[in-house]
């Protein structure tokens, strides 16, 4: 039973593929991230608004962070991380 469980959190957090190709096999949270994003450029919190987020830091690890450090998403002022004129987009 536990070995399940493990098993499903391993599966539904593995990161492989391009999600532009529609890989399954992506990250969940970054999949959310992506299909909020669209082709929109949007704040930290307009994102988290959209997600029904309202936890910046744990937003930060398990959606911003990881999109960013795999490539799927870039910052607008990417020298000023906290900027109030901050926006995200997909690549």
């Amino acid at each position: 039973m536990m070995l399940e469980i493990i098993l499903d959190t391993l599966r539904e957090t593995s990161v492989v593929g391009n999600p532009e190709d529609g890989n399954p096999g992506i990250n969940p949270h970054i999949r959310k991230l992506l299909d909020t994003l669209g082709d929109e450029e949007l704040s930290a919190v307009e994102i988290m608004r959209r997600l029904g987020l309202s936890h910046r830091p744990t937003f930060r690890k398990n959606y911003l962070n990881p999109a960013l450090e795999q490539g799927y998403v870039e910052m607008s002022i990417p020298d000023k991380s906290n900027s109030q004129n901050q926006k995200c987009k997909k690549r």
